[in-house]
């Protein structure tokens, strides 16, 4: 006798109809598994499948004792929680469903339940049941259910259960398609259609062709053709509202309600199959097998998280290449004004790096510390962007989205040339910010630095300061690490940008400005009009700007507390700092080793800042602009040739 035979012998013995709930589901979970077995490949598990029928069909006693226990379970065990429920959120809500799944992964399952749900996840854990119960053949299968049901098959019972789930499921899309906030965003054709108003007088009218025999096939074939049409009339009715979101922003919560109707859809068509097919069994076994690969999803907090916002990813990448467009220079006059709008940039960001020395001079605590030296980032920024300057730094994020947009045209080979212009035309906009930046901070910095000690007759910032300044700097030390980390907070604040202008959209904030009663009596209706406009233009900004400001400032605070050490490198800030330092520690500077390393790292920590958050930026676009799939070798490829044939090109514009 094989160990197999043995343990299967063994586990026979103790089947018992009447022990207790959990003892009972204990032996299921013990064939289930015993079925399973290593899970070596699908033909032995469906061996193993034989070797139990043939064990329990040569003893009657054996079949009896099975099938009493067959029909306890099912007496007990509420099986519609499995076909209508399994796999969906318990209510309509993202956040809610997060936490359920991470129970889920947390809490540890119990098989003293009545819900069928628990049970089969509990029987049924792995992704390689889903594969041996869909190869099981059909008469192996319908041996097993003369085992289990007895002589008459259950066939009723069976398609009572499945009726059931329909009805159930279709009172959740029903419910979900009159929802408030769903219905209102559906087209105005969908709404007057009315798809979901009939829904259950069409389940009804299947349940009572299914269930009487007297009635005639075809009568059964139209009830269940009409469920079909107005399912479909659900589903289109409900993809109507993804038309509102270009229009209107993104709501992740009603996304996941979309979703969420749509597989409800899908699986009464499911059970709909299953009630009418002519092998009963075989599609019972293949429903089951789609239910365990529901499970492993259902199990999965990043398939939620990535189903879910994908949408949202995309209104901010598309949000993010709208403003993008504004930062790539493509002609000698955008070129000498993107060089001004980072020279102004760089002459404000002087001021607010003398202001950081000044906080430094405080001796505040790490966190207010780093909370006012966030204030001080954000005010900076936003007067930057208010007088129409710009950071170099901040660009990245918005100008990756649109050079992903325009990979969805690369069907020939000038498409792709045409590309590489644009990857021309953004490397030679950065560069001329950053040189606009660091070519104006540094020296606006020492002069400031120059003219403060001057009036206090004293170094701006002592030696030792000025000194631990430039070892800051160092190219060797940790900063090209801090200068790499900073270009994730940058792609951060982008997110930030893109995420709060679409939840202005979406709660139409602009409108209310514009035209709420008690705004315009306060405000007046033109400059209510006036602030709604400037907000609707400028609020991806602010986000951008002051969620930046505070990042920069809280990082290293945040980190000490953690003992990281872990501090942020802005190579217009950096440079701001050099030059305060040069003007304390005098000509003297230039004979110091730790002030060429800083010099150094200037350009490393600039590509660094740029670098990691257009990539980080752009692979999010490709993403959702469904692009993944790009023949990257060809772009490559030109963009290597670009750079032999007129590597110039990349850095100062000439004519074509």
């Amino acid at each position: 006798m094989t160990t197999a035979t043995a343990e299967l012998e063994q586990l026979l013995a103790r089947l018992d109809p009447g022990a207790g709930l959990a003892e009972r589901h204990l032996w299921l979970l013990e064939l289930t598994g015993w079925v399973r077995g290593d899970q070596a490949s699908v033909p032995a598990t469906l061996d193993r499948v034989q070797a139990f029928i043939d064990a329990v069909d040569a003893r009657p006693e054996l079949q009896s004792r099975l099938q009493a226990w067959w029909q306890v379970l099912v007496e007990t065990v509420d099986i519609t929680t499995l076909l209508a429920d399994f796999g969906f959120a318990p209510r309509n809500a993202m956040v809610s469903e997060m936490a359920a799944r991470l129970r889920h992964k947390l809490l540890p399952g119990s098989p003293e339940t009545l819900d069928a749900s628990e049970l089969f996840s509990l029987a049924l854990p792995t992704a390689f049941d889903a594969q041996w119960l869909a190869a099981v053949p059909e008469p192996q299968l319908n041996r097993l259910v003369r085992l289990l049901a007895g002589p008459d098959n259950q066939g009723l019972q069976w398609k009572t259960a499945l009726l059931d789930a329909i009805t159930y499921c279709a009172g959740q899309i029903l419910s979900t398609g009159f929802a408030p906030d769903l219905r209102l965003r559906m087209s105005e054709q969908a709404r007057e259609s009315q798809p979901f108003h009939a829904l259950i007088r069409d389940v009804e009218s299947l349940r009572v062709e299914v269930l009487h025999g007297l009635r005639t096939p075809e009568r059964l074939d139209e009830a269940a053709q009409r469920l079909r049409e107005r399912l479909e009339a659900c589903r289109a009715a409900a993809a109507t509202v993804y038309q509102h979101f270009e229009d209107s922003g993104i709501s992740v919560g009603l996304v996941f309600r979309v979703r969420q109707l749509r597989e409800r859809i899908l699986r009464v068509r499911a059970l709909l199959d299953c009630v009418l097919s002519p092998t009963l069994a075989l599609s019972a076994a293949q429903l089951l097998a789609q239910l365990v690969k529901v499970g492993q999803e259902r199990r999965s907090l990043r398939a939620l998280l990535r189903a879910n916002s994908s949408l949202l990813a995309a209104k901010v990448a598309e949000r993010s290449a709208e403003t993008g467009e504004h930062y790539i220079t493509r002609t000698p006059a955008e070129y000498r004004a993107m060089v001004g709008k980072a020279a102004g940039g760089g002459a404000v960001m002087a001021f607010t790096t003398l202001v950081k020395f000044g906080l430094y001079a405080l001796a505040l605590s790490a966190f207010w510390g780093g909370f006012l030296a966030g204030v001080n980032y954000a005010l900076s920024f936003v007067l930057i962007q208010l007088l129409h300057f710009t950071v170099a730094t901040k660009q990245p994020a918005m100008t990756a989205p649109a050079m992903a947009a325009k990979l969805k045209e690369l069907d020939s080979d000038s498409a792709v040339q045409s590309f590489v212009d644009e990857v021309m035309h953004l490397v030679r906009s950065q560069v001329a910010a950053v040189l606009g930046n660091v070519l104006v901070v540094y020296p606006a910095a020492l002069l400031l630095a120059l003219g403060l000690a001057s009036v206090l007759g004293a170094p701006f910032l002592s030696e030792d300061k000025a000194l631990h300044v430039l070892d800051s700097l160092h190219l060797l030390g940790p900063s090209v690490l801090f200068a790499a980390f900073t270009g994730v907070l940058l792609f951060a604040s982008s997110i930030v940008a893109g995420w709060t202008e679409n939840w202005f959209v979406l709660h139409r904030l602009d409108s209310a400005l514009r035209y709420n009663p008690r705004i315009t009596h306060w405000l007046g209706a033109q400059r209510a009009a006036r602030w709604a406009g400037f907000l609707r233009d400028n609020i991806s900004g602010f986000a951008a700007n002051i969620s930046l400001g505070f990042m920069l400032g809280l990082t290293p605070a945040v980190a000490g507390f953690f003992g990281l050490g872990l501090d942020v490198r802005h190579v217009t800030l950096s440079s701001g700092q050099l030059g305060a330092a040069t003007a304390s520690l005098g000509l003297q500077s230039l004979h110091m080793p730790a002030f060429w390393w800083a010099v150094a790292l200037i350009p490393l920590n600039g590509a660094l800042n740029v670098g990691v958050s257009f990539v980080l930026a752009f692979r999010l676009a490709l993403r959702a602009q469904n692009v993944s799939g790009v023949d990257r070798s060809r772009i490559y490829h030109a963009i290597r040739s670009r750079l032999r044939s007129a590597p110039i090109g990349f850095f100062w514009p000439v004519r074509p």
